[in-house]
């Protein structure tokens, strides 16, 4: 096969650049950007330190004041910074980076997906396919008989607009359609719960949220609370990154928001009085290995009427397992012995939770299409005591049975003199 010419393929480059810009100016004209995705970054600078430079960047529209921005999500190895910038100085930061930084350009509209090719030489090629995914396609209009699930939080209210999960005209982003799905399914779990709580006729109630990330779930407590249930709500969002803090803070004073607050904090560390005499709700969403157990304990500390935790990762128990027979044979393929790891700790927890006075329940939280991490543990705080022999005799038997030697849980509640040494 014969090389093209060096004029030839530079002449092709230039005109896949050109299609390439030309289609993402008319998708932000007429408003039917989904996201723009640049990946494959070019080699980071020596001068750089790998974790500063950003592995991919996600880019979505959003409208700030009522004016167009672009709303840029850079990741790196440890951290997401989020960069919102007026529509001209977004286009013009794009320009930067396409071909420059990444070397993939990746521009989502509804029903097309056009693909940005850098090559090592520079030289750039562009494919573009129609797509029938589902996070591309355009939202179809609601027609008057179609049964509409019930939605606990009203699609018009300004944070989703500010959180990008809407635009300005109230329309779910279609990229945000899972997001709206577990803000939904989350609020529905939460107000069941606090229903079924002593917390049901509470004039005031106090939230605090643990690892808030950029406070999806955080604004929406919020809003529920104050706007469907008509209760005094003071949410606090904890969270370990000051810059999602300060973004999150950023877009309550924009919107106004009485009774919202982010702070910076580890929820390890994270002592309950710095919220006040007593939490009501204490929430924790993938909080990592034993940050779970930790919340937990802030909360049983904090006396809160109501405990949401989904776990993630189960690294304390795995290692102390052992397989008893007959059940070693099952227990020999890593993957079971994860399962394993993770029903004992959850079981532990939530009998640990049953023997401090609770409800507890642990259950799928929104369906696996998203992710992994779905399951909840619920405990509701009793309205009569129970005596806590029982569960503390399971916990026993447990730990014997599989050679448990140490529950972070367990170690943390037993230091405040709360549980008996198993």
């Amino acid at each position: 096969m014969v090389a093209d010419p060096p004029d030839a393929a530079t002449a092709r480059s230039t005109q896949a650049q050109q299609r390439f810009w030309a289609r993402l100016d008319d998708a932000l004209a007429a408003g039917r950007l989904v996201k723009l995705v640049l990946a494959r970054p070019v080699a980071t600078p020596v001068s750089m330190p790998a974790a500063d430079a950003p592995q991919r960047v996600v880019v979505r529209p959003l409208q700030l004041k009522g004016q167009a921005c672009l709303s840029f999500v850079s990741s790196h190895a440890t951290r997401d910074i989020t960069k919102n910038l007026p529509l001209p100085e977004g286009r013009a930061l794009l320009l930067t980076l396409v071909g420059a930084a990444f070397r993939n350009a990746h521009l989502l509209t509804p029903g097309e997906e056009a693909q940005l090719v850098f090559g090592k030489r520079g030289t750039a090629a562009l494919n573009v396919t129609k797509s029938a995914d589902a996070e591309v396609e355009a939202p179809a209009p609601a027609a008057s008989h179609d049964r509409e699930k019930q939605r606990w939080i009203a699609i018009n209210q300004p944070f989703l607009t500010a959180l990008g999960v809407t635009t300005a005209q109230h329309q779910l982003v279609p990229a945000m359609a899972r997001k709206w799905r577990q803000i939904n399914k989350f609020v529905e779990v939460f107000a069941h719960a606090l229903q079924g709580s002593r917390l049901a006729d509470a004039k005031v109630v106090k939230v605090a949220d643990f690892g808030a990330g950029r406070g999806y779930l955080t604004f929406a407590i919020h809003d529920w609370l104050r706007h469907a249930h008509g209760v005094d709500a003071q949410v606090t969002g904890v969270e370990l990154r000051p810059d999602l803090v300060a973004e999150a803070q950023a877009t309550i004073t924009q919107l106004g928001l009485a009774g919202l607050k982010f702070e910076a904090g580890d929820v390890r560390t994270f002592a309950p009085g710095a919220l006040g005499e007593k939490i009501d709700v204490m929430i924790a969403l993938h909080a990592c290995d034993t940050a779970t157990d930790h919340a937990i304990h802030l909360g049983l500390r904090a006396g809160a009427d109501l405990i949401l935790c989904s776990p993630c990762c189960h690294k304390q128990i795995r290692p102390q397992l052992l397989s008893p027979h007959p059940l070693r044979p099952v227990f020999q393929h890593g993957i079971h012995a994860e399962q394993q790891a993770e029903m004992l700790t959850d079981s532990l927890r939530a009998l640990l939770l049953e023997a401090s006075g609770y409800d507890t329940q642990v259950f799928e939280f929104i369906a696996l299409e998203h992710t992994r991490k779905n399951k909840m543990i619920l405990a509701v705080k009793r309205k009569n005591l129970r005596p806590a022999d029982a569960a503390l005799a399971q916990i026993a038997e447990l730990k014997r049975y599989f050679g448990i030697r140490e529950q972070a849980l367990e170690t943390l509640l037993q230091a405040d003199g709360l549980v008996l040494a198993g």
